[in-house]
């Protein structure tokens, strides 16, 4: 299990790894593709598409497989080291390829967020400022509105009749009932 973890760490890094080089700089894929395609299929000079980087789930599915599947082999036969010999190795085969291909989607989230929050940082500090102006504001009405309730709280006070000092307390009014 330990290896398995192992494997599948070392994945994700290799997978942040391609993506980001893929992102800067996409030459083994323009190349290739210029040895693969005729002059009317090959792609553009301005597409940034690589291996992995602005690919589908698909083809970067089959990329990641085939190079880890690549780099076990030539592991397997250059080393004394028999991956795929024991279930053990097989499972770490697994993990590692898994991991890549988890570690260039991770890489792919970070890209996107670090270009959006670039690309926003200065109307975000305009929405904070407005936010802050806007809670100034709100405050500033609420003092203002407690301040007129309390004055029409006072003229009402000041406007009320007086009562009357004739007239019969509640004890009374209950005795001349009968009630008590």
């Amino acid at each position: 299990m330990g290896i398995d973890i192992i494997a599948f760490i070392l994945g994700i890094l290799l997978g942040i790894f391609l993506y980001w080089r893929e992102s800067n700089s996409n030459g083994v894929y323009r190349f290739l593709n210029k040895i693969v395609n005729s002059k009317e299929l090959q792609m553009s000079a301005d597409n940034p598409k690589g291996f992995v980087f602005k690919q589908s789930f698909l083809p970067r599915l089959i990329f990641v497989i085939i190079l880890t599947l690549t780099v076990t082999l030539i592991v397997q036969f250059l080393t004394p080291l028999n991956i795929f010999s024991s279930v053990d190795g097989v499972s770490a085969y697994a993990s590692f390829a898994t991991g890549t291909l988890l570690g260039t989607y991770l890489a792919n989230f970070v890209i996107k967020t670090t270009e959006v929050v670039e690309e926003k940082s200065d109307s975000i500090g305009d929405m904070v400022e407005g936010a802050v102006e806007k809670g100034k504001d709100f405050i500033e009405d609420l003092k203002n509105k407690n301040n007129k309730v309390i004055e029409v709280a006072k003229k009402e006070i000041e406007n009320e009749p007086e009562p009357e000092a004739d007239q019969k307390s509640a004890r009374e009014r209950l005795k001349d009932k009968g009630l008590m």
